[in-house]
């Protein structure tokens, strides 16, 4: 019985992952510009900065910057591409559209919206993610073949940072609070050993980097580009596995509570 009512709620899931789709058709720009945003940042790495800095030292040897910092960009192209569906889009969708109070006239519970929007996130997520890798591909910038494993690792990014953001989103009050999720991610995305060996941060910054979230996803992308797995790499996954894990659980108890009180 609860496996059955377990795919019912994923099927009934997939609607709002439709709903989404079909919404998402209508402005496609600004979905399109998604994708075209971090390939901007590879190519003036690559042209421009990368000749500047030279080399740095890799698993295997030192390695061109552009090849250092590729799988980096690569988790943070994960990272925004969900980032944005889940905490802007969420907040509009229940606080002013009333989206959800929609779907709730319908057979759909809390946990089938939750879920929906986790599933549409890491869509986008995944989506993003593979158009970068595959540019990364035809620069010449995955010289392993473990690099195929990136795009799976890239999932677990952005399951981690969807279900965080939905969970965090159920806290906010206006657009004002929304000032914290900028004052988040630009500090993640320039001290997460994205541009820089984590051994030329003080050692007091480098144990903050090594706890934050986005270089848990850099550690994993940078390995497997590189071609340097290792057991370890199961510890950032299981990091990420469980911050989404939790975010889902609060998003589901919160979005309930105001919901359905």
């Amino acid at each position: 019985m609860s496996t059955a009512v377990a795919l019912l709620g994923t099927r009934r899931a997939l609607r709002v992952v439709e709903r989404n789709g079909r919404v998402n058709l209508r402005v496609w720009p600004s979905f399109v510009s998604g994708f075209v945003e971090p390939i901007f940042y590879l190519f003036s790495i690559g042209v421009g900065v990368g000749s500047l800095v030279g080399r740095l030292p890799g698993p295997h040897g030192p390695v061109d910057y552009d090849q250092f910092v590729a799988p980096a960009m690569l988790a943070t192209a994960a990272m925004n591409g969900c980032v944005f569906e889940t905490t802007f889009n969420f907040f509009f969708k229940y606080k002013y559209a009333k989206t959800y109070d929609g779907m709730l006239a319908t057979p759909l519970g809390i946990g089938d919206i939750v879920r929906g929007e986790l599933t549409w996130a890491l869509l986008r997520s995944v989506l993003h993610s593979g158009v970068f890798l595959a540019t990364m591909w035809a620069m010449g910038l995955t010289p392993s073949a473990w690099g195929v494993l990136a795009l799976p690792g890239a999932a677990v990014i952005g399951f981690g940072f969807a279900g965080a953001g939905l969970g965090l989103t159920t806290y906010m009050r206006s657009w004002l609070d929304f000032d914290y999720v900028q004052l988040a991610i630009i500090p993640l995305f320039l001290f997460s050993a994205t541009f820089f060996p984590l051994s030329q941060y003080p050692d007091a910054l480098a144990w903050v980097v090594r706890l934050s979230p986005l270089y848990q996803g850099v550690a994993i992308e940078r390995a497997l580009v590189l071609g340097d797995p290792s057991p370890v790499l199961l510890l950032h996954a299981a990091y990420l596995l469980v911050m989404g894990w939790f975010g889902l659980r609060v998003a589901g108890r919160r979005l309930g509570e105001m919901l359905q009180p």
